[in-house]
């Protein structure tokens, strides 16, 4: 095929640009200078300010990020508090329904009326039934070892002899065809504790515990100088209980005293009072031996009591009643009776001393 090309037409030569109508010499216009230099300032005026404002607005919302930040923080920290306050409101809510629904389930008692406050009060103290006394709590601690000794003399009438005076040993109760007096089971091997006036005459001896068992007794330690004897039974009954000693320095003038014994044969018996004097001396009557120490009681005591124990409030024996002072020819309780301390009675039969 032929190739069909426009001709080329040969170059032309640039014609110089035409000179300006009105040609501008600097040098004869300074004021055009004064105007671009002063176009230069504004200029750099103008970019610094632009500058300014940039940074002024890059400041602004840092500042606004940082402020959106913590409000940001500050309402999430609020959304988890009104979310756990919801959740203790709904829980009390919940709890209020539920009360609701229980009055309006079972209704609320009746008010009460004063008849059914007296009532109330009235079956209030009716149930209050005191404690037993002390007293009481003794008897129960020592009755079983309680003894009641009966003696057989040579002579009819009492083993042990009252005379008239300023004191006497109250001695046994008188029995048909013998004397009463009283003691207490010692030790476990049933030896009985007693005064030693309520055996000292004694042909025979008969001893009765507690449960109603009855032995012969002989007597195996005599202390005269303290008015303490102490028996050996032949027989001993099926629960041996003996007393349980107690210190007789703990007591005090005024200190509760209880005296267990068989008054006038009347087994079992108990008289109260206080402790009226410590460390006193009596004379034993028809020129018996002076004794020293003794515990001064006012609780009664009465022919047939000697050799009983006195105890204390726990029913712990602290002495071995002995004796009593009446200035009368009569041999009975005015006021004033003794016992030989347990520890000195417990020297005497052989015991340990504390």
């Amino acid at each position: 095929m032929r190739d069909f090309r426009p001709p080329q037409q040969p170059p032309q030569p640039q014609q110089p640009p035409p000179p300006p109508l009105f040609p501008l010499e600097p040098r004869r216009r300074p004021w055009v200078a004064r105007l671009n230099a002063a176009a230069s300032r504004l200029e750099a005026r103008l970019a610094a300010v632009g500058a300014r404002v940039t940074a002024a607005w890059v400041r602004i919302g840092a500042r606004l990020r940082a402020a959106a930040t913590r409000w940001r923080a500050r309402i999430l920290a609020a959304w988890r508090r009104i979310r756990r306050l919801a959740i203790f409101a709904a829980g009390v809510a919940a709890a209020f329904v539920a009360v609701f629904i229980y009055n309006a389930l079972e209704p609320p008692p009746a008010p009460l009326t004063a008849n059914d406050v007296n009532q109330a009060i009235a079956s209030a103290l009716a149930s209050q039934t005191p404690g037993p006394p002390l007293s009481e709590a003794a008897y129960q601690a020592i009755r079983p070892a309680l003894v009641v000794i009966q003696t057989k003399t040579a002579a009819a009438g009492p083993a042990a002899s009252s005379s008239t005076g300023s004191s006497a040993a109250p001695g046994p109760s008188a029995a048909a065809g013998g004397a009463l007096g009283s003691g207490f089971i010692l030790d476990a091997q049933g030896e009985i504790m007693t005064s030693l006036h309520v055996v000292a005459d004694a042909t025979a001896i008969q001893v009765t515990y507690a449960d109603g068992t009855t032995s012969t007794a002989t007597v195996v330690t005599r202390a005269a100088d303290q008015d303490i004897a102490v028996l050996q039974p032949a027989q001993l009954p099926a629960d041996v209980s003996p007393a349980t000693l107690g210190n007789p320095r703990t007591m005090q003038v005024g200190s509760d005293a209880f005296v267990v014994g068989n008054p006038f044969g009347l087994a079992g018996s108990m008289s109260a009072g206080v402790v009226s004097g410590l460390d006193r001396d009596f004379q034993e009557p028809d020129g018996g031996p002076l004794l020293h120490g003794l515990i001064q009681v006012d609780a009664a005591i009465n022919p047939g009591a000697s050799g009983g124990p006195l105890v204390d409030q726990a029913g712990r024996v602290v002495g071995v009643v002995t004796g009593l002072i009446n200035p009368t020819s009569q041999d009975v309780f005015i006021g004033i009776g003794f016992a030989v301390p347990i520890n000195v009675a417990g020297g005497a039969a052989g015991l340990p001393q504390d």
